[in-house]
C-alpha cells in the first residue's frame, strides 16, 4: 500500500543504482521502449554539470523522481530545464510531484537560479492546473510535436505538441502560489478551453482528439503572437480554461 505524504521524503541522487532505479521508473510510468529512456548516463552528466536530480522515497523505496539540466538563453542568462518528473501510479494526488517540484525551488533559489522551465502537454488539465495555480507558472511559448510521436501509451499516438512553462522562482506570483496565497494578475483578455472529457477521447476517438489539439494550438499561437501571456486556469464542469491577460 502506498504510504502517505507525511512518510514520503525528497533526497539528491547522486548513486550510480539511484540513477539505475529512475530509469527503471520511467519503464513503470511512461512504459516507453528502451530507446526513448534518459539513461543513466544523463543522469551522471546532469548533476555534474549544475542541473538536479532528485528522488521521493517511500521509505526506502525509490517512487518518484524529476531530473533538471542546465540551459542557457540567447543573449548568456542561465536557467534550469526541468525535462522529466514523474510519480507511480500508486502515488498519484498524494502530493509527490508537488514535494520534488518544491525541493527543486529550494535547492535552485539556493544557488541563486530564477527560472525553472519545463514543458507538458495542454490537454493535460490536472497539470496545466498544477503548473499555473499551484506553482505559479506562466506561459508564453507553444511548440508543435516537441519530442514527435512516441511509444508512450499516456501519449495515445498523437504528435507531441506541448507548452513552455516558465516558472520565475523568486517572484511574487511563484511566492503567492506555493504558500496558497491568491497572487494579483492582470487583467483576462482571452482564453483557451480543452474540454474534461480529451483523455476519453484520446483513446476513443484519437480523430477528434487531435482535431481538439490542432484548434488548441493554433488558439495558443495566435493570442501569443499578440503578446499575451497564460496568467491563471480555472476549471468549470465542461472544460478547463487557459487565462491569458497583457504581463508588464
Amino acid at each position: 500500500m502506498a504510504g502517505s505524504e507525511a512518510t514520503i521524503t525528497v533526497a539528491s541522487l547522486s548513486e550510480h543504482e539511484q540513477f539505475v532505479e529512475a530509469v527503471d521508473l520511467q519503464r513503470a510510468i511512461w512504459g516507453f521502449a528502451d530507446i526513448e529512456l534518459l539513461p543513466v548516463r544523463l543522469f551522471v552528466v546532469a548533476t555534474k554539470v549544475g542541473g538536479q536530480a532528485l528522488g521521493a522515497y517511500d521509505g526506502d523505496r525509490m517512487i518518484g523522481f524529476c531530473l533538471a539540466i542546465p540551459g542557457l538563453k540567447a543573449g548568456g542568462g542561465s536557467y534550469l530545464h526541468s525535462h522529466m518528473l514523474g510519480v507511480l501510479p500508486a502515488y498519484n494526488n498524494r502530493g509527490v510531484g508537488r514535494m520534488l517540484k518544491l525541493a527543486q525551488r529550494e535547492e535552485a533559489l539556493g544557488r541563486g537560479v530564477e527560472l525553472i522551465e519545463w514543458t507538458f502537454d495542454p490537454l493535460e488539465i490536472k497539470n496545466a492546473y498544477f503548473n499555473l495555480e499551484r506553482l505559479g507558472a506562466i506561459i508564453r511559448r507553444y511548440v508543435a510535436n516537441q519530442y514527435g510521436t512516441t511509444t508512450s501509451p499516456l501519449h495515445g499516438g498523437l504528435p507531441t505538441d506541448r507548452c513552455i512553462a516558465e516558472w520565475w522562482i523568486g517572484s511574487d506570483r511563484a511566492e503567492a502560489a506555493v504558500h496558497g496565497r491568491p497572487a494579483q494578475r492582470p487583467a483576462i483578455e482571452a482564453s483557451i478551453a480543452v474540454p474534461n472529457d480529451i483523455g476519453a477521447l484520446r483513446k476513443q476517438d484519437p480523430k477528434r482528439a487531435r482535431e481538439i489539439q490542432q484548434g488548441i494550438g493554433e488558439r495558443f499561437q495566435k493570442l501569443f503572437g499578440m503578446g499575451l501571456t497564460v496568467i491563471g486556469f480555472e476549471r468549470t464542469d465542461e472544460s478547463g480554461n487557459y487565462l491569458l491577460g497583457f504581463l508588464k
